[in-house]
């Protein structure tokens, strides 16, 4: 199997000449595409299709295509998410909704969402159907996650809603079910039994729970200069995360009431209100199992990876990649 960069390297030169180098018209259609799919990205979903294929055949270039739709889908998310979140800013550069507007970029994006089709129905006949089951279902799924986090970020803290168990379920279908799916698609055109498909799935889940929670550990407690953004983002916007609903289950009513005053204040300078919300993780104790939960995610996800019917040096380089999402909070 190939090391990780080079599966990143073939996804990226598709991109490259399926999309952002074709110079397709029209024109004002067509840029925004170019421009997301060009910003970088860490390609993981893709990747993790061509992965799985080649867990079972030396032979990849069937599952390219579907890979590329699997990216072009999970960008057209953002892109959409963008907007409904009147995000400024993704990767460091402007948003297609505000470098354009708002109607380009609802356009873009469906049409980002025809060419994802398009490059899944590249799959061979004798498994188009369960690839486009699959799709279908996932795509659904990751519409009810959106609407899910729509809900918890509408809703108050102290409402019965936000809670660890729903905050889960919505980074499940928002986040983990997309990366389960590129899995379990790149093992049907790879040609793995059920029973192995299923299990990467599964580990896809795991791997898609502890990234997400990841990344809300690593807004608050990463280091500014690896995670690419000024840390403490979420407490200023007053977002859910697995932090805070873990706080709120581990808080006293002192500490909760602490917790909401401080998170809703706009009269404390925002370094200090940053600081106070992550003393308040620490002391009690949200901090710690957030860490634990990160960390229980992906051993199970390894533990899982032995069940496959496989190669153990396949196992290993597949065990690595999972491992290293360890490294992102340390």
């Amino acid at each position: 199997m190939p090391a990780i960069e080079e599966y990143i390297k073939i996804i990226n030169e598709e991109l490259v000449t399926r999309i952002i180098s074709a110079q397709k018209t029209p024109r004002n259609l067509y840029k925004p595409i170019e421009y997301v799919l060009e910003s970088g990205g860490k390609r993981v979903r893709a990747v993790l299709a061509l992965m799985a294929s080649n867990l079972y055949t030396d032979d990849i270039s069937k599952v390219i295509g579907p890979a590329i739709g699997v990216e072009i889908f999970h960008n057209f998310t953002l892109m959409h998410d963008d907007i409904m979140d009147n995000a400024l800013i993704r990767r460091g550069k402007a948003t297609v909704h505000k470098k354009w507007d708002n109607n380009t970029a609802i356009l873009s994006g469906d049409a980002m969402m025809i060419l994802a089709w398009q490059y899944i129905a590249e799959t061979e006949e004798k498994h188009l159907k369960k690839v486009i089951d699959e799709f279908n279902k996932v795509s659904i799924e990751v519409c009810h996650g959106q609407q899910m986090d729509m809900d918890l970020e509408s809703a108050f803290f102290d409402d019965d809603m936000v809670s660890v168990p729903n905050y889960l379920e919505m980074i499940r279908l928002k986040t983990s079910v997309l990366l389960a799916s590129s899995l379990k698609i790149g093992a049907i055109i790879g040609g793995a039994n059920e029973t192995d498909t299923e299990t990467l799935y599964q580990i896809g889940l795991n791997i898609g729970l502890a990234f997400q929670i990841q990344d809300d550990y690593l807004d608050s407690f990463g280091d500014m200069a690896s995670f690419g953004k000024k840390i403490g983002g979420d407490i200023i916007e007053g977002k859910k995360t697995f932090l805070t609903t873990k706080t709120k289950e581990l808080a006293d009513s002192f500490i909760w009431n602490d917790f909401l005053n401080t998170i809703s204040t706009n009269s404390m300078h925002q370094d200090l209100r940053i600081q106070k919300i992550k003393e308040l993780y620490d002391n009690v104790g949200a901090k710690a199992e957030t860490e634990k939960t990160i960390d229980s995610y992906i051993i199970k996800a390894i533990e899982l990876l032995q069940e496959l019917k496989i190669e153990p040096d396949k196992k290993e380089i597949f065990r690595s990649f999972i491992e290293s999402l360890q490294c992102r909070k340390k």
